[in-house]
């Protein structure tokens, strides 16, 4: 029986279950407080000491269910919009919404204004954005792989990688797990795969500067675990097997591999090496980071991708220009009891649905933590050894900084620790020498909590200084640094818009706090002194009404006002949790951002200047007719291209005048 750690929750579950744990109440436990520490790592002394290290390590930490709990349905829980570089025959155009200028990342669709390059079902296409028709295209996935297999795409020049998340956690509930790996496709006249990346783990993230893409995996101890020889046993002889089994696993267990096929057919495999293999001082040995560089401009299968791995876990990459950092939240944890406990009332979300309660089935409780059977033994003679009783660990998240700056594979440069738990990638910043850092610390009860920002120093990830008591009793909703100034917004009932004063990294400071109903899930700089914030309004007791887009003025950091709200009645976007859905041209004040409503699916097209949000209409793919069923098409994406709106669905891309909104040209993808 293989085991699998629950790495992530959906960006809604995360706020059902936080809204419900952060009420205010008598005898709540107090936000713990956690001490800031660097992170040194250092390299195993051979291959020996490698395999014993993660051994004994990894024998600590397993549980009765394997390295976490018992197996269930996973689910997952992401700058200014840049503009290339153009050439006369070239039209001005938007690129994926990033969070670095510079450091492209991964989305469904690439533009350079000649081109448009998707991957739906499996499909690679180019289309000309001068006919807007399809030129040329690639099927990449097999005929026994399932319809829906999700990809995301790099591009630079002529060269392609397109990362294929087969197995992924997000879709597990409604689709067949496919195939994890990364093709490389040239581009130049009818596309052809160049050379296909299987690397052990699953995919984590990617980033890419010029042609040189990082690519994060994360992979967990192959070890099967036994079952149990009675029904009887109890969860500490399970425990017992298991570090059995753990103390006598090879080293290739651990080892992480890759495999590359060239074009030709020829299969290249490699492990990484033990010295390339580095671990923290203290360390739970059942997941190893491991860091690929390609240059899409080489010959892959040739070169390889001078692989690097960190005996540490991580979800969350966040990459500037020289620098790429890997940050691991701490995982969720509930303690569960063994004794029947008072039925309380069930709490309640900030949208007025009941909120999740965490349960025994929960595969995030700590090693070792009784289960719903732990509760009702099977009857015995004797009595059997109780089980331990679990702990509370430390909600702290660690963050390993690369040095990026020089061609071939990065260099460690240090880790740090700090208290809480990240939000996105957003929550991470690097300025002037330093990496600030927003995070939120909830109590051992889930009850109380407060957000802090801390500034590291990014040579050594020690401790230069922090601003704490952030919304007390609420939690991070969204972040956004911008040169020496934050913005951090907490809700739980109302929307406190924090601004921050970062210029001395010794001492921040908060300078300025706007209460209003709702929140804002992103943020995104607009205008000179303006802030776009795109989220949920709110009653002023909590329940999310619908989507909105705030325009703030910041120009004063000490007084935030927002200047316009644009309100849609029961919508969501997903521009409130992917940024990449977000679209603002700052050219004309254009902005699209993708709505759905119990009465239409589209991307509704806003018109953001200095002073208000105004709504300029709303762009609609047909519907698509099935035998059965009828349904309109949600817009993912969109792009600006010369004097047009492309929007993207998964059933196609529709061409959009700029200006009137009337439809130019509808590009079928199924």
């Amino acid at each position: 029986m293989k085991t699998l750690i629950r790495t992530a929750v959906t960006a809604a579950a995360l706020a059902t279950v936080t809204a419900a744990c952060t009420s205010a109440a008598t005898g709540q436990a107090p936000v713990p407080k956690v001490t800031l520490d660097a992170v040194r790592l250092v390299a195993y002394d051979s291959c020996d000491d490698m395999l014993a290290g993660l051994r004994e390590h990894a024998a600590e930490n397993v549980g009765p269910w394997g390295f976490g709990g018992p197996q269930i349905m996973y689910m997952e829980d992401t700058a200014s919009t840049a503009r290339a570089k153009t050439t006369s025959n070239t039209p001005e155009h938007s690129t994926t919404n990033v969070h670095e200028a510079g450091v492209d990342e991964p989305d469904l669709v690439k533009t350079d204004g000649n081109r448009v390059i998707t991957v739906v079902d499996g499909t690679l296409r180019i289309i000309d954005t001068a006919t807007k028709k399809v030129t040329a295209s690639i099927k990449l996935t097999k005929k026994d792989e399932p319809t829906f297999t999700p990809a995301d795409l790099l591009v630079s020049g002529d060269r392609a990688l397109v990362l294929f998340r087969g197995g992924d956690i997000m879709v597990k509930s409604f689709a067949p797990p496919g195939e994890t790996r990364y093709v490389v496709v040239d581009l130049a006249g009818q596309p052809k795969v160049l050379s296909t990346i299987r690397a052990q783990g699953s995919y984590v993230d990617a980033r890419m500067i010029g042609s040189t893409v990082r690519l994060v995996t994360r992979s967990q101890p192959d070890i099967t675990f036994p079952e149990p020889k009675s029904p009887d046993a109890t969860e500490a002889d399970r425990k017992k097997a298991n570090q059995a089994v753990v103390r006598q696993a090879p080293l290739t267990a651990w080892q992480p591999t890759v495999e590359i096929t060239s074009a030709s057919g020829t299969v290249k495999k490699d492990t990484v090496k033990c010295e390339r293999v580095s671990h923290p001082a203290d360390y739970t040995g059942t997941s190893l980071l491991t860091v690929h560089t390609i240059d899409l401009t080489q010959d892959v299968a040739a070169t390889g991708t001078e692989p690097i791995s960190l005996a540490a876990d991580g979800d969350t990459v966040y990459g500037s220009g020289k620098s790429l950092y890997v940050a691991s939240n701490p995982r969720w944890w509930f303690p569960v009891a063994i004794e029947p406990m008072p039925v309380e009332p069930v709490p309640t979300a900030t949208d007025g649905a009941p909120a999740v309660e965490p349960t025994t089935s929960d595969p995030a409780v700590t090693t070792g933590a009784p289960t719903a059977s732990a509760s009702a033994p099977v009857e015995s003679t004797s009595a059997p050894a109780p089980d331990p009783t679990p702990t509370a660990p430390p909600e702290e998240t660690e963050v390993h900084r690369f040095d990026i700056s020089a061609p071939g594979a990065p260099a460690y440069v240090a880790s740090g620790k700090v208290p809480g738990r990240l939000l996105n990638q957003y929550s991470l910043s690097e300025y002037e020498g330093n990496l600030r850092v927003a995070t939120t610390l909830t109590s051992t009860d889930g009850r109380n909590s407060e957000s802090s920002v801390y500034v590291l120093a990014a040579d050594t990830m020690a401790k230069v200084g922090e601003v704490g008591g952030l919304g007390k009793g609420e939690r991070i909703y969204s972040v956004r640094f911008i040169g020496p100034v934050g913005y951090c917004v907490t809700f739980k009932q109302v929307d406190p818009l924090y601004t921050l004063d970062l210029r001395d990294p010794a001492a921040p400071k908060v300078t300025g706090e706007l209460k209003i109903t709702g929140y804002s899930a992103y943020l995104h700089p607009g205008a000179d002194g303006r802030l776009i914030g795109i989220g949920q309004e709110a009653s002023d007791k909590g329940r999310t009404l619908g989507t909105q887009v705030s325009l703030f003025d910041v120009s004063d950091p000490a007084n935030p006002r927002r200047l316009s709200q644009l309100f849609q009645k029961e919508a969501g976007s997903e521009a409130e949790w992917d940024p990449h859905a977000f679209l603002y041209w700052p050219k004309t004040g254009l902005s699209v951002i993708p709505l759905m409503t119990p009465k239409e699916s589209g991307a509704v097209v806003l018109k953001i200047d200095d002073s208000a949000v105004t709504k300029l209409g709303m762009i609609k793919h047909p519907t698509h007719q099935d035998k059965d069923y009828a349904y309109q098409p949600g817009i993912t994406r969109s792009m600006v291209i010369g004097d047009a709106v492309w929007t993207l669905s998964w059933d196609g891309l529709q061409v959009n005048d700029a200006t009137t909104l009337a439809r130019q040209a509808w590009i079928p993808l199924r």
